[in-house]
């Protein structure tokens, strides 16, 4: 491994800052190529060093995209929609965010919508029926829980649909529910 100009640094340092780099966690290409950027490494330098690690397997794009999506879907209860976009700002292709997103199908993600909807609504309390502002109390807290899925990347229909579904098992009201109000 030669030192390169006086620009930069050597194809060693190079290789020293990703593995460090990928000893917390794998990352993908780009992430490593724009830390090399950032460092100040040349594109040389980078390629290089990055090339040799791929043909090492230590840099796997596919296999990252599927960790990826395993990991944020599962502990961060994170929508396919939501996962995609963070792959796409990590440098990965767009078909391995499809191969490893394809992982997940709808009923995966119902299910974990499902599952954020039932924890959040143990700490909420729903407006008796009695009440007068009921419907404005169980409004609200029907907009904050199909909020919470949306910014997970959860579709609308689908968010709607999984909060209707786990209000009407808490016995809330929801005849008169309709998706476009809370839109």
């Amino acid at each position: 491994m030669q030192p390169n100009s006086d620009e930069g640094g050597t194809e060693a340092q190079a290789k020293d800052v990703c593995l460090r780099l990928l000893t917390d966690r794998a990352r993908s290409r780009h992430e490593l190529e724009t830390k090399l950027a950032a460092k100040g490494f040349t594109p040389a330098v980078a390629t290089a060093v990055l090339d040799r690690l791929t043909a090492a397997k230590l840099v796997d794009d596919a296999a990252f995209a599927e960790q990826w999506v395993h990991s944020r879907h599962t502990y961060s209860g994170k929508g396919k929609r939501a996962i995609g976009l963070e792959l796409r700002n990590k440098g990965v292709s767009g078909v391995h965010a499809q191969n490893a997103l394809d992982q997940i199908d709808s009923d995966d993600e119902r299910e974990r919508a499902t599952e954020l909807v039932r924890k959040k609504c143990r700490t909420l309390t729903l407006p008796s029926a009695s009440d007068p502002d009921a419907r404005a109390e169980r409004d609200k807290i029907v907009r904050r829980l199909v909020g919470m899925l949306a910014r997970r990347g959860y579709s609308q229909g689908m968010a709607f649909g999984v909060v209707k579904s786990e209000l009407d098992k808490l016995g809330a009201d929801t005849e008169d529910f309709d998706g476009d109000r809370f839109g």
